[in-house]
């Protein structure tokens, strides 16, 4: 059965770091559980002014960051220090605590990354905090006529069972995340039974089992066991599956734990120097 849109959200302007302008999409409710946050980076070619995300902490979540155009400089209290071009990503488990600071760059196509938060099981919000990055030539490809996926992480299987598995294997929720691209008139179908399966699109009109999905709008997907992506003119969307937690959230800032207590206590050990302890 075809999994059919369930819930829509749409993205909103928003800033963050040192006054980077973003598109946001989020639900720290549970409702994407175990995705917590989406956010689209865009910037015209040469712009002098997009900013960056200077050191800040963070607890509690992964964060995967995927670049289309532009690229983007990591550093960490950890001692990483790495750039990531088109087509890479760069993958943070923040565990019980890191420190990091980001600087976003453009190409001469300008900037467009994405960056996903997704929630720590409570088993995991304490563990030491590790960091990786992949290059855009390392992504492996699932290709149909009309129809490209890109696999960053997790395995995706297509209806006639050729399967691509990811090289980010340690996703929270054994989650996995894709970059689908549509021709006009392209499309794809892919097996699909995790409990969580969200579409962001971000270029073009998707239609999903027949039902349309417009540029900036994400849909969580209802029950089933089949993804049918197709599109008359042309489309891209990132494909985000996973499973669930099912537990208490409690968020605040860069900080994501299960109940307000434990954001007081990261807060009290930022604030004396044993957050990365």
């Amino acid at each position: 059965m075809d999994r059919r849109p369930q819930r829509r959200l749409k993205r909103h302007p928003s800033q963050d770091g040192d006054g980077v302008a973003i598109h946001r999409l989020h639900d720290f409710g549970g409702g994407l559980d175990p995705f917590l946050m989406l956010d689209e980076l865009e910037a015209a070619p040469h712009d002098n002014a997009i900013g960056g995300f200077p050191p800040h902490p963070h607890r509690g979540i992964q964060t995967l960051t995927y670049v289309l155009h532009g690229g983007l400089r990591h550093e960490d209290h950890l001692g990483h220090h790495s750039s990531i071009g088109a087509g890479g990503a760069q993958w943070m488990h923040t565990g019980r605590g890191i420190i990091h600071g980001e600087t976003p760059f453009a190409d001469a196509h300008g900037l467009h990354a994405f960056q996903l938060w997704l929630n720590l099981a409570a088993s995991d919000k304490m563990s030491e905090p590790t960091y990786r990055d992949v290059p855009g030539d390392e992504m492996p490809h699932l290709t149909r006529p009309g129809a490209r996926l890109t696999a960053l992480g997790g395995d995706w299987v297509a209806t006639d069972g050729e399967r691509v598995s990811g090289p980010l294997d340690a996703l929270a929720g054994r989650a996995g995340v894709a970059h689908v691209t549509l021709a006009a008139g392209g499309d794809i179908a892919l097996e699909a039974d995790a409990s969580t399966l969200l579409v962001f699109v971000f270029a073009g009109q998707l239609e999903i089992a027949g039902d349309g999905v417009t540029r900036g709008e994400l849909v969580r997907l209802g029950d089933g066991g089949r993804l049918s992506l197709a599109s008359d003119a042309g489309a891209q969307a990132l494909l985000l599956a996973g499973e669930p937690h099912g537990e208490p959230i409690a968020h605040y800032g860069p900080f994501v734990m299960n109940h307000r207590h434990e954001l007081d206590q990261a807060l009290r050990d930022y604030r004396d120097g044993s957050l990365t302890d």
